[in-house]
């Protein structure tokens, strides 16, 4: 029997991803999300089980795909709070700790400050609804994937994607609408190549892929770590100002 909780799933975390700022719990959902795309994987069964672990039957895809996401969770977990905190205290002169207790309390007041305005999620959440009827209208206007859905989940993945990359205040989150994005254009491909007339799945565009996912988080923690060397934060605002 078929049930909805995978594509619920999908559509929940993404819907978090694209609203939330607080990486803690951005992260969680990216997390949830590739658990998400894994159970679609297992319940659209584009692959055939070839592995038995632990009395379930899996594919080796969605083993990949849940290394993959728990990879890229780690990488950019890590990037957040090595960024998150300072570092090499007792190197810097009197002047620089002067610098950082400073920065330390403008941080803290604006935290204090904006712990929670409901304005800062009024566009995301439109944008998010906006995003959600394209999702639920396209596959019956401009059907591409071998059910409604398959292209409800690729369409919902890449509109949030796109949209947390335009909304994004830091580099960490337009990571994850990159991620977002190179998800849907995973399960698309996979869905198409998969299907009967099709030629079938290829082992090697599908591990590129996901390679693909780790490369990208790799470098988002390199870009991570270049920004926060200037500046001491990730926010793209004060790069704005620095200019």
């Amino acid at each position: 029997m078929i049930t909805l909780w995978p594509q619920i799933l999908i559509g929940l975390t993404a819907a978090v991803m694209l609203l939330f700022r607080d990486w803690r719990i951005t992260f969680s959902a990216l997390l949830l999300n590739y658990l998400g795309l894994a159970a679609f994987l297992v319940q659209q069964q584009f692959v055939a089980p070839d592995l038995n672990l632990f009395g379930l039957e899996l594919s080796s895809l969605v083993l990949v795909k849940l290394i993959t996401g728990l990879a890229v969770t780690l990488i950019l977990t890590v990037t957040a709070l090595t960024f998150s905190r300072d570092y090499g205290l007792e190197n810097l002169d009197e002047f620089g700790l002067s610098e950082l207790r400073r920065a330390a309390r403008a941080a803290q007041r604006q935290r204090a400050n904006e712990s929670f305005q409901p304005g800062d999620y009024v566009v995301p959440f439109w944008a998010g609804v906006l995003a959600l009827v394209a999702s639920v209208a396209l596959p019956y206007i401009y059907a591409i994937g071998p059910s409604v859905a398959v292209d409800f989940v690729w369409y919902w993945l890449a509109l949030t994607g796109i949209l947390t990359i335009a909304l994004a205040g830091d580099i960490l989150k337009i990571g994850l609408g990159l991620l977002l994005c190179v998800s849907s254009i995973d399960l698309l491909y996979t869905a198409l190549v998969s299907s009967p007339a099709a030629s079938g799945l290829n082992v090697i565009p599908l591990t590129l892929l996901s390679l693909f996912n780790v490369l990208l988080a790799l470098a988002v923690a390199y870009l991570s770590g270049l920004l926060y060397g200037r500046l001491k934060t990730l926010e793209l605002a004060e790069l704005y100002r620095q200019r």
